[in-house]
């Protein structure tokens, strides 16, 4: 049975939390918490008891993470935290002996990403990033139909993402909202995206030019517009004139976010609720970026966090045809939601199609398998590959190693350079895969 400590324990961790100590109990054990909030542990620890009637673990500050790693001797350590700090935990980590299961972005620069590409040589250990993306249906079948030639040699891919004004939002209410914490939209966000793209094309990026800027959020275009009266206070919670907000989230409003956040801004110092329109922003909410990849193939990327409905329009087109892949879901808000209440939230007025058109041939829709489970069904799938002692043959090769990690921030970390010199940037120049 391996052993797994947990570091991070905000919204993210949610997902391997429960699955430890449920679906894996008997084969995997969750042996440690470690965050800089007391609080926060104490809450997944009254979960892992009331709900999964599973003992308690021994929750560990964050200073005191290498004593964590000596006295709960974990096999793995799951790095949930916030994206600035991973590349120092997964580091750490191997050092000491561990392997480690990171969530997306691996990292959110390339010092930070070469950092971690010498731990693993040093130590040999092994770093799985969780794209759970790869396993939903839709993106899974594109895979399966360009591995099969449907489109024959693929030669450029047109991929729009739409954030709407809720689950957009949420990234300039939280941490996410300054760059030097996530790396922006491009590293945070994007690089489920760019992870797919590489993944279908069996490539990696090799050169990018992007243009970015702040257009919706942030105060000065609040004021722009008219709607100077939305940036009056600094955060949502507690204040009244934010009542009728269309932006506002209260973290009194259910157990989850008040006793995972609002209780515990006194032990982490973090407001979970900022004002969208404040000037403490520093990423950009509008985005583009056309990219070559070494096996010739180009990108066309764009980005937007503040759409009218959220989802996605992805084409691959190639020599002997073209596929077409539109996704609307619902949106959703991790704050310690399961994985049913997740999934809920994204089948609400949810739409899949996939077609493809044969260059001589008549254009017909590719029917798209249902599953069940957050993200599409996804979540259950990587947790299986993940936690499970005999998970079944995966001939997509969905699991992602430290280079795909890398490969997907990459593109979004040469995107930020770009916009910040007005120059295309070559991605070995920043770390040589």
């Amino acid at each position: 049975m391996k052993r797994y400590a947990v570091v991070g324990t905000g919204g993210r961790a949610v997902m391997y939390i429960d699955a430890l100590s449920s679906t894996y109990r008997e084969t995997a054990e969750l042996v440690a918490f470690c965050d800089i909030s007391a609080t926060r542990m104490a809450y997944y620890n009254e979960r892992v008891q009331g709900q999964f009637k599973q003992p308690p673990v021994p929750a560990y500050l964050a200073a005191d993470f290498e004593r964590m790693v000596r006295e709960a001797r974990p096999d793995g350590v799951i790095v949930t935290s916030m994206d600035c700090t991973h590349h120092q935990y997964i580091v750490r980590a191997m050092e000491l002996g561990c392997d480690v299961i990171c969530e997306k972005p691996m990292t959110v620069d390339a010092p930070k990403a070469n950092a971690i590409f010498d731990a693993i040589r040093r130590t040999g250990r092994h770093l799985t990033v969780t794209f759970n993306y790869r396993y939903s249906p839709g993106v899974t079948k594109v895979c399966e139909l360009l591995r099969a030639g449907a489109v024959g040699t693929p030669h450029l891919v047109d991929f729009s993402w739409m954030l709407d004004t809720s689950h957009g939002a949420d990234y300039f209410r939280r941490w996410h909202a300054e760059k030097i914490n996530s790396g922006g939209l491009l590293v945070h966000k994007a690089t489920h995206h760019f992870d797919l793209v590489n993944w279908w094309l069996g490539s990696v990026p090799q050169t990018v030019f992007a243009m970015g800027d702040l257009k919706f959020y942030g105060r000065k275009n609040a004021v722009a517009r008219g709607d100077g009266h939305l940036a009056a206070y600094p955060r949502y919670t507690g204040h009244p004139e934010a009542k009728g907000d269309p932006f506002a989230l209260s973290l009194d409003a259910e157990e989850t976010s008040r006793r995972l956040y609002l209780d515990a801004e006194a032990d982490s110092g973090y407001l979970r609720d900022q004002n969208v329109f404040s000037d403490r922003i520093t990423i950009e909410d509008t985005m583009s970026i056309t990219a070559r990849y070494r096996n010739g193939a180009i990108l066309n990327y764009s980005l937007v966090a503040y759409s009218p409905w959220e989802g996605f329009r992805v084409s691959v087109t190639g020599d002997r045809g073209r596929l077409e892949l539109y996704i609307r879901h619902g949106s959703h808000i991790i704050m310690g939601q399961s994985n049913d209440e997740i999934a809920a939230a994204q089948a609400r007025g949810g739409l899949q199609e996939l077609t493809l058109f044969p260059m001589f041939g008549v254009p017909h829709a590719v029917e798209i398998p249902s599953a069940h489970g957050a993200h599409d069904g996804a979540d259950p799938l990587m947790l299986e590959q993940i936690f499970g002692t005999n998970p079944p043959p995966d001939p997509f090769d969905r699991g992602a190693t430290h280079r795909d990690g890398a490969a997907s921030i990459l593109m979004g970390i040469a995107a930020n350079e770009s916009i910040r010199t007005g120059l295309p940037v070559t991605v070995d120049d920043l770390l040589r895969l």
